[in-house]
């Protein structure tokens, strides 16, 4: 369309001429011949002129609607482009910034800031904290501007809220006709949760393969396990054999049958027999029976009960399981201090954290923390928290943990309200 307009201009500056050439014509005609003749010609150049003149007005209205039709697609172009839910930036062929939508104005935190004509570099030192992920970009517009075709990406960094955001990025370079560098469309689509989606997915067919080698496992251990059991019973009835030892065998073997039932656990879901319960029972239980080792550490457990019921529909016993595990860790992560145990009832649902005063869970630890077999003990296996999180997904509960270095662990568990 521009280009037709363009088109039009020189036959509406010839227009302009003929005007002007006509007003000139008229003064020496009247300067030049006599009377009646100059008024003959002054009235023809008259006329002329009028002709002329609603020629230019008709030029120029038409000029106005095409122009006036152009703002309007470009307003409707522009409002498209601020209301798309994805990052949208135009560069020049020198990547400049020339123009990028609400969306990106934000993410950058450039809301306030006149972006035009800036470079990566200079936009990194007006936004320091996004200076990491502008000196990416640099790299990325070269590797796609020698590429000379669409390439595509992923491109994760940090907002100043601490989330971490990723994004598919596609990059289209644009040349001129003698292959020189004309401008970059760059278009980002926000898949942080597509990403997360990704990862628990991930997490659920391990653990799922793991369940079913638990299962196999377990199974071909019990068998023979009962049978040394029955023959420690019987040397238990045999004077000679020291009873110490067969005290410590025992011993193990009850801790071995244990092993057994939580990788059973881990296996495919069982039947069981979900009924409602007191959850402030299963709080009054859990403190009672790990009450004795704290107090044995000098640790001080504090714990908020509910004043009435708070009905859960579930298996007891195993929320019971979870609470010790992770009032357990917490007591293996201090030499002494406080361990907090307090509850709130949020969106139907009830929310019991635990927060203690331990050493903590390095960040690069915290990510890993639920995986099967993977332990920050010396001596555990890695499953204690993983069979927790399995049993809290099978109560449509979730579990949260927060961590800081020196300064303790936070772990919030939350279970749903029973409906009534």
């Amino acid at each position: 369309m521009a280009e037709k307009m363009n088109s039009k201009e020189p036959t509406f500056h010839k227009l302009i001429f003929i005007l002007m050439a006509l007003s000139i014509l008229q003064v020496i005609a009247i300067l030049i011949l006599d009377s009646p003749w100059d008024v003959i010609a002054s009235l023809l150049l008259v006329c002329t002129i009028v002709a002329v003149l609603l020629i230019l007005l008709k030029r120029g209205n038409r000029f106005m609607r095409r122009h006036q039709k152009l703002l309007e697609e470009e307003n409707q172009l522009s409002t498209l482009l601020h209301s798309l839910p994805d990052f949208v930036c135009f560069k020049d062929g020198e990547g400049r910034w020339l123009k990028v939508n609400q969306f990106g104005r934000k993410l950058y935190n450039l809301e306030d800031i006149d972006y035009v004509g800036k470079t990566d570099r200079e936009l990194g030192k007006l936004v320091p904290f996004f200076k990491d992920a502008f000196d990416y970009c640099i790299d990325s517009d070269e590797e796609s501007w020698k590429a000379e075709q669409v390439t595509r990406c992923e491109e994760g960094f940090y907002l100043p809220n601490g989330e971490f955001k990723t994004f598919d990025v596609i990059k289209v370079p644009l040349f001129h006709s003698n292959q020189e560098r004309k401008g970059l469309v760059i278009i980002g689509r926000d898949i942080s949760q597509q990403k997360i989606a990704e990862e628990m997915l991930l997490r659920k067919e391990k653990l799922s393969v793991v369940g079913e080698l638990a299962a196999g496992i377990a199974h071909e251990i019990r068998n023979p396990l009962t049978s040394i059991k029955g023959f420690i019973q019987l040397l238990e009835e045999n004077e000679h054999v020291s009873g110490h030892y067969l005290k410590v065998m025992s011993s193990e073997m009850d801790r071995i049958n244990q092993i057994v039932g939580e990788l059973l656990i881990l296996s495919k879901p069982q039947m069981r027999e979900y009924q409602s319960f007191d959850m402030s029972d299963v709080l009054r239980y859990v403190v009672k029976v790990m009450g004795h080792e704290a107090l044995l550490k000098g640790i001080t457990l504090n714990i908020q009960l509910p004043s009435s019921p708070i009905h859960v529909f579930g298996d007891k016993n195993q929320c019971i399981q979870v609470f010790i595990n992770i009032i357990k860790n917490a007591i293996e992560s201090m030499d002494e201090g406080e361990i907090d145990v307090d509850w709130k009832i949020r969106n139907e649902s009830i929310h019991i954290i635990i927060e203690d005063e331990g050493t903590g869970i390095p960040p690069d630890r915290l990510k890993r923390l639920g995986e099967p077999f993977f332990t920050l003990k010396e001596k555990g296996m890695g499953l204690g928290l993983t069979i927790s999180q399995k049993i809290i997904e099978d109560h449509k509960g979730s579990l949260q943990i927060d961590s800081e270095v020196n300064k303790g662990t936070r772990v919030e568990v939350t279970f749903p309200l029973e409906d009534h």
